[in-house]
């Protein structure tokens, strides 16, 4: 077994704990960190009307989140535990961590991003001590949104977990324990996570009363699109020919290409812009022409991704869970 620098060989064997269980129990009596620097704490000041298009998406989180969240005497009333969990899944750069800190903002909460970085750590039991620290900070800024980015990583299904990942079956475990509150109250936590991948994820962590609703966030409408293109391009020079009505012919050719994608568009753009402002020695602005040809030379950044999901819609959907990604691969076609 690994060990650290403070390694004492004079340290029993015997009072080294077996299990993670033991573990953690030695560490109640410790002081926590006063700032734990793990994640990333803040406050939102977006909120869903910030996130252009993607009118169904919003609908949904306001129905099924929101709503029951900002209504808490009908929830009293109904027995409904202030407490949630959502999974946003879906192909990269398709803006699951905008609508994560979106829901934030619409709940008046603080914003607590964590990453697999953040957790992680080679020393053994050291992980599993993060997340009760992640937790713990949480739980002191309610209300909080917790947000997990590549919860698949951090929450493998533990069958995958053999030999060299062994070690992260006790993260799993430990997730699963805090994501319970079992020695803790969690009320007023949202716990919201975000994967590309989500049939590497445990089961056990999207079982009800934990992650148990799901949401998939595809590459952006052509509202979004158009919202997207406009945001990229403020505050730059722009010719006469790139109006509105321009941009809104560029967002209806652009099907398919996510917000990533869209960025690279622009910036394709405006780098052509500057070469021939730096060789003329004047501003050149960027034109209808210009940004249609980045747009045309631009391929959808989700087609490597798309082929994986495919086939788990396809032979692995008994219980419809990938029916609104099918309905998407039959309109792409």
């Amino acid at each position: 077994m690994a060990v650290g620098p403070d390694f004492d060989p004079e340290i029993d064997p015997e009072e080294i704990p077996d299990t993670i269980d033991e573990l953690l129990e030695e560490w109640d009596g410790t002081d926590a960190l006063e700032e734990p620097e793990v994640g990333h704490l803040s406050i939102s000041d977006v909120k869903l009307d910030d996130v252009g298009g993607m009118q169904s998406v919003k609908d949904r989180l306001r129905l099924s989140l929101l709503g029951p969240m900002q209504n808490p005497e009908m929830q009293e009333a109904f027995g409904k535990s202030m407490r949630g969990g959502l999974l946003l899944w879906g192909p990269p750069g398709c803006g699951k961590t905008f609508m994560a800190r979106a829901v934030a903002g619409e709940l008046g909460a603080k914003f607590y991003e964590v990453g697999l970085a953040d957790v992680l750590d080679m020393w053994i039991g050291s992980s599993e001590r993060n997340l009760r620290s992640i937790f713990d900070v949480a739980r002191a800024n309610r209300p909080c949104v917790l947000f997990f980015d590549e919860l698949d990583a951090l929450g493998m299904k533990r069958t995958h977990l053999r030999g060299g990942g062994a070690a992260m079956r006790g993260v799993v475990n430990q997730l699963l324990t805090e994501m319970d509150g079992v020695s803790s109250d969690n009320e007023g936590v949202f716990i919201l996570a975000a994967t590309n991948h989500p049939w590497d994820i445990d089961t056990a962590l999207t079982r009800p009363g934990r992650l148990d609703r799901t949401l998939l966030v595809l590459p952006p409408d052509e509202a979004a699109r158009l919202e997207v293109l406009r945001y990229h391009l403020r505050d730059r020079p722009v010719a006469d020919d790139l109006t509105d009505d321009g941009l809104v012919k560029i967002a209806a050719t652009t099907e398919g290409l996510t917000g990533a994608d869209l960025s690279l568009v622009c910036d394709t753009a405006v780098e052509e812009a500057l070469a021939e402002s730096m060789t003329s020695g004047e501003i050149v602005p960027i034109t209808l022409k210009r940004l249609a040809k980045a747009a045309k030379s631009t391929r959808p950044s989700i087609g490597g991704w798309m082929e994986t999901p495919r086939n788990h819609a396809t032979f692995a959907n008994q219980d419809g869970t990938y029916d609104e990604l099918l309905a998407y691969m039959r309109r792409r076609k």
